[in-house]
């Protein structure tokens, strides 16, 4: 379980960086045209939403689960006020973009909010994708995984949506790692805790369009941020891919739209699944943030004992 547990969290932060350059792009034709089958890293070029940004690394929802993964390390687990007070601390000299839900949450900090209760209303996928680092520490903890991963997304979604897709994703991968295949885990999630509206139709949409084609099911789930069309759309490349990561996440970030906030929950699931060996060497190599990450993980394993 623990190579399996490493490629998790390795394969959710290479699924954001391989988006970095086309996030936010609708037009595919766009895609197509300027940067070709994207396979491989590279830097961001204006007018994206990213121009600050080099090959190799993150979107602001990277940089926001390296924020998570630091303060796990740190505090041997999850604690909601230190994990908040990091992510204020680093949004102060930020130089990367600021989502709408970002800005939102700190506007209510300003505006005297406690730390831990500023949390924007937005429902946007992006604040249940983020979970990597929890499910590395409480990949033994189903209790303490999933209130962990609720309560990071309320730091900065406290929408309800948003806080129930953590926990569901985040049940999902737990039981992966434990030897399940990932739509044998969505099903059980489905059956065991969200046997109700709206996960039976998002998760019965995902799975129907699997036998589309990636950017066709994308266009008519939604590329958009919103769990309504981001949901769906993962379980979709989940379930389609659910064999070979590098062509999953590829068609991904092909399929345009919020593809770094879809891509951080798909790389996790198939990263739990198919281990260190399904993803590409330079995927790796070429992560700016790789020593780092390794370094944290050996760090959570040492406080943990393992």
């Amino acid at each position: 379980m623990h190579d399996k547990a490493k490629a998790m969290v390795l394969a959710s932060f290479a699924a954001d960086a391989l988006s970095l350059g086309v996030h936010w792009i609708y037009n595919t034709n766009v895609i197509d045209k300027k940067w070709g089958r994207v396979q491989s890293y590279f830097k961001p070029e204006r007018p994206t939403f990213h121009p600050t940004k080099d090959l190799g690394e993150f979107t602001h929802y990277g940089d926001q689960t390296l924020v998570l993964l630091k303060s796990v390390a740190e505090s041997s687990g999850f604690e909601k006020f230190k994990f908040a007070e990091k992510w204020q601390h680093f949004f102060k000299s930020y130089a990367g973009y600021f989502d709408r839900a970002t800005k939102a949450t700190i506007e209510n900090i300003r505006a005297g909010k406690e730390l831990t209760e500023a949390g924007s209303d937005s429902d946007e996928f992006a604040g249940a994708a983020r979970i990597a680092p929890l499910a590395y520490r409480y990949r033994n903890d189903l209790t303490n995984l999933i209130a962990s991963a609720r309560a990071q997304a309320a730091v900065t979604h406290n929408n309800q949506g948003v806080i129930d897709c953590a926990e569901f994703f985040g049940r999902v991968v737990f039981y992966v790692l434990r030897g399940e295949k990932p739509t044998t885990a969505i099903t059980s999630t489905v059956a065991q805790r969200f046997n109700h509206e709206p996960f039976k139709t998002w998760v019965a949409d995902g799975k129907k369009s699997v036998a589309k084609d990636t950017r066709q099911a994308m266009l008519d789930l939604g590329q958009q941020c919103e769990i309504p069309q981001a949901f769906p759309g993962v379980i979709h490349l989940i379930a389609k891919y659910e064999d070979n990561l590098k062509e999953g996440l590829v068609e991904n970030a092909m399929a345009g739209g919020d593809s770094a906030g879809r891509g951080l929950t798909v790389g996790m699931v198939l990263g739990a699944h198919l281990g260190l060996d399904a993803i590409p060497p330079n995927w790796l190599s070429d992560l700016k943030a790789y020593p780092k990450i390794v370094d944290l993980m050996d760090q959570i394993d040492q406080k943990m004992g393992d």
